[in-house]
This record gives C-alpha cells, structure tokens and sequence, in this order.
C-alpha cells in the first residue's frame, strides 16, 4: 500500500533546473511562514484564538496558603505539553474566587513568559480548580484545537517567534502584546485533530518509556542497596564482608591542572562537569587541552579508571563518580578531579565504582568534605573514603555484573527515548507545515 492509500500524501518540494528555485507543488502556496496546503491559512495568535490573557503578574507567594486546595501554576510546573502538578503551590478557593482573570479551565494553553519563555501546555480536563501566574493564557476556542494549537507553539516554528521577542539576562521573559501577532500555518479544525492525535500518540509512548526508565531506576537502587550492603548475598557467595579504605582498594591520583588558554584544542580532557551524565564518561563530549607527553603517560586514563569531583559547587554532588569504559584516542583528568584506578587483587573496578555510588557513601562524602567558596574534597579525606567489599574479588565481580546488566538495560531505554524524542521532531516538522499531510 503506497503513501496516498494511506491517506498519507508528501508535498516535498521540487527545484527548477534553470534557476535553482523551489517550485510550489499543485496544491501548495507559498506565505510568509513558508509553503503550505492551498487550503490552509496563515493567522495571527489573535486570529487563531479569541482571548488571550495574562496570569496573575505579582509575586504569587502572597496567596500561598498550606490550606489551599487550588494549585498555583508558575513556569516550573509546566513542561512541553504536560503540567506538573507535584510540586505547585496551592491557594484557597476564597483566593481563586478572587483572581477571575487568572483561573484556568480544560482546554485552555499556558505558556510560560519567564525562565524558560515559550513552553506551553495545556490543561486537561480531570482538573478542577486551577489558578496561574507569569503565563500567558489562551483560552480554549471551538475554533481551533487546544492539542494541535499547543504542538505547533512547541514546536521550532513557535519557539522561534518567541526567541525573536524575549529579552533579559538572568531571567528571559517576552510580552504578550509581540505574541498575540505571532503568525502560524492553520489546517482546517479536522486536520489539526487528526495532527494532535498522531502527535499525542508519540507523546503517550514517550510517558511510557519516562515510566519505564523511573521504574527500571527504582530497581537499580533497590538492587544496589541489597547487594551492596550484604543484605542479599548472590548464590555461591559466603563469608564475611569488610570496611576498607579506598587508598587500600585503588590507586588515586590528582589530574592536571593547566589555564585556559591551554583549552580548545590537543588531548581529550574530563572535567567535573562530565560525571554527572549517565553512568560512563561521555567521551563524544569531552574538551580538549594541550598536554606533554609526559603529562599523557601519567595521567592518561585507562579502561574501568574511576574519576569524581574534588571540588563542587554544590555540596551534594562532591565525589560524584564516572567510570572510564575506554576510547580511541588518549583522554587525560582534570586537576579538580582524582582518578582512582583499582588493584587487580584487591577490587573489581566496576564494583568499586557502584560502590563509591551508594547512598552510604554519598553520604560520608558530603559529612566530610570541606565547605569554602566550593565544597571540597581533599588527599587525605579522599584516601580515607570507607568503601564496604565482600571477601573475594570475584563476588565484586559478580555483583558488578548484575547492575551492569541493569544499566544495559538503562541505557537501551533512554536510546529508544531518544530516537522516540527525533521521530517526533521529524513529525512535527513534516504535519504542522503541511508537507505530509494526514486528511
């Protein structure tokens, strides 16, 4: 069955051969948005929708009440397509009474005017009361479709507009009276429900994979704290388990420390900000410095090497640990960085690394280290770090196993997340100009 059986048709644009010019497919115009179906309009934000308001402008904090039943929206809670409501604040319903104009109701779009200006979602229909601040509010319309609407003003298209009015340095924000007369591509009402439900099907397959990875990391930590604790022993393992320090397990080692200028170009270089992304060093990622070979040799990383923080700004993240699981060319540490590189006989690497991850440990961290202007982590605090090890060597090996393998399964979920998160880029490039169309 080919794409028109389907219901399915491509306007993909083809080029004069004299002049090297699009040339307009039957069907299509070309509009200051770009080519669209000939049955297609381009309008105004005010056009598409009747009404379009703002949230309440002052400080919310004021209606805040521990009594409350009404949530406060503010721009936190609102994310692309979907509104958090755990974390809202609420306020009473004498105070909801008391703010008309910001109340929200099913259907309706918020979008969010300061900190991340442009992200819009809108409010479903299970919620009853509900109440905002900082957005900008359009209100739901038998005209358009709220899904359909709220895609389009997500998508690269929307967030243009918005980037294009904002301004602001520590904080973003845009004014309503520039988005009313942004412009968008608009289908008739039975083309954008039929785009909002292709769209909202990614979407929902998106939230299962979100549920999938938080239940698949919920069972990491489960699994980490039995067995890396000896409350749960794996079948053929007995004995004693024993607290080491990580000076008797690895060898550590400060990275180097070089300025600035220094920066840009030469050997792969792992910073403090490249262990907190996943579990393994993203090598794709990393900066480069220049070096001595000297300076390569001895402090050059190697396959399963261990590399945490020295320094944080933040003082839950000294110590955060990274794995090195190797790459084609020589990668070097920083000197806000020590490396520890396990002995053969005494740990298993990956072992060790799960272990320098566990809540415990975490914890003796943070109770340890040395608060300044950052907080910090010193040789000596860093030699007496207290890592927990079962009797043989390959009990650390079978342990790592089995969370490696949990992390194997980790890391193919969020891939699939994100050729999910493409699938619907492309999507949405292709329905909400019109170049595919579904009706």
């Amino acid at each position: 069955m080919n794409s028109e059986e389907m219901g399915v048709r491509d306007a993909s644009p083809g080029y004069a051969p004299q002049v090297g010019m699009p040339v307009v497919p039957e069907g299509y115009k070309q509009t200051e948005v770009g080519m669209i179906p000939e049955d297609w309009e381009v309008k105004r934000l005010r056009e598409i929708s009747p009404r379009q308001s703002v949230g309440l402008v002052i400080n919310p904090s004021t209606y805040f009440d521990q009594q409350g039943t009404v949530p406060m929206l503010v721009g936190s809670n609102v994310h692309e397509n979907f509104i958090d409501w755990s974390s809202a604040k609420k306020i009473t319903e004498e105070s909801n009474s008391r703010l008309p104009a910001s109340q929200l109701f099913p259907g309706d779009l918020v979008t969010v005017r300061v900190g991340d200006p442009g992200v819009t979602a809108v409010v479903p229909p299970e919620i009853g009361s509900l109440n905002c601040a900082s957005m900008m509010i359009v209100r739901v319309s038998s005209s358009f479709d709220s899904d359909w609407l709220c895609h389009l003003m997500n998508s690269e298209h929307g967030r243009g507009q918005v980037r294009n009015v904002q301004y602001g340095t520590a904080q973003k924000q845009f004014n309503i009276s520039h988005a009313i007369d942004f412009v968008y591509p608009v289908p008739p009402i039975k083309e954008q429900r039929a785009i909002a439900t292709a769209l909202s099907d990614v979407d929902a397959l998106l939230e299962a994979l979100d549920r999938l990875i938080a239940k698949k990391r919920n069972i990491k930590q489960a699994t980490m704290q039995q067995l890396l604790t000896a409350q749960t022993r794996l079948p053929g393992f007995e004995g004693v388990w024993q607290m080491k320090l990580l000076t008797e397990l690895a060898e550590l080692r400060p990275g180097i420390n070089k300025p600035l200028s220094e920066m840009g170009s030469g050997v792969l270089y792992v910073t403090v900000q490249d262990l907190y992304d996943g579990t393994s060093i993203p090598t794709s990622k990393l900066s480069r410095i220049k070096v001595s070979p000297i300076e390569i040799d001895s402090k050059c990383l190697a396959v399963g090497d261990i590399v945490f923080g020295k320094s944080s700004v933040k003082r839950d993240g000294i110590g955060y640990p990274s794995q090195f699981l190797g790459c084609d060319e020589p990668v070097v540490f920083s000197g806000f960085t020590y490396r520890a590189r396990a002995y053969p006989k005494s740990a298993d690497a990956s072992f060790l690394f799960y272990a320098l991850r566990t809540e415990q440990t975490r914890r003796w961290l943070i109770d340890n280290s040395q608060a300044s202007a950052l907080t910090n982590i010193n040789q000596k605090i860093a030699d007496a770090i207290p890592v927990r090890v079962p009797p043989t060597v390959n009990e650390q090996r079978a342990i790592a196993n089995v969370l490696s393998e949990i992390d194997t399964e980790l890391e193919a979920l969020q891939q699939h997340r994100a050729k999910t998160v493409l699938l619907k880029q492309s999507m949405m490039q292709e329905l909400l100009t019109g170049r595919t169309r579904l009706v």
